[in-house]
């Protein structure tokens, strides 16, 4: 059996997502996320936790979250993707 979120995080998920592809080099402590898209501390980490274990965003030795180097990849069209040249 699969966990399913509740709709407002799933909403909250998409947001968040969205924040983090328009503004690739975000890094945010759980502290400024809490901040940032007013939510309680418990709220914010499980959000962020969801978010890490989707492979979506990596949780620094500081502390701070940021979008995994390769995660905006997966989400293009395989004609959009930067292919290595030989």
């Amino acid at each position: 059996m699969t966990d399913v979120l509740p709709q407002p995080m799933t909403d909250l998920i998409r947001r968040v997502r969205g924040e983090y592809l328009e503004m690739p080099g975000l890094k945010l402590t759980t502290t400024q996320a809490s901040r940032l898209w007013g939510l309680d501390r418990h709220t914010c980490q499980r959000l962020l936790d969801t978010l890490v274990d989707a492979r979506f965003l990596i949780r620094g030795p500081a502390g701070s979250y940021s979008l995994l180097h390769d995660a905006t990849e997966h989400l293009l069209p395989l004609s959009d993707r930067r292919w290595p040249t030989a």
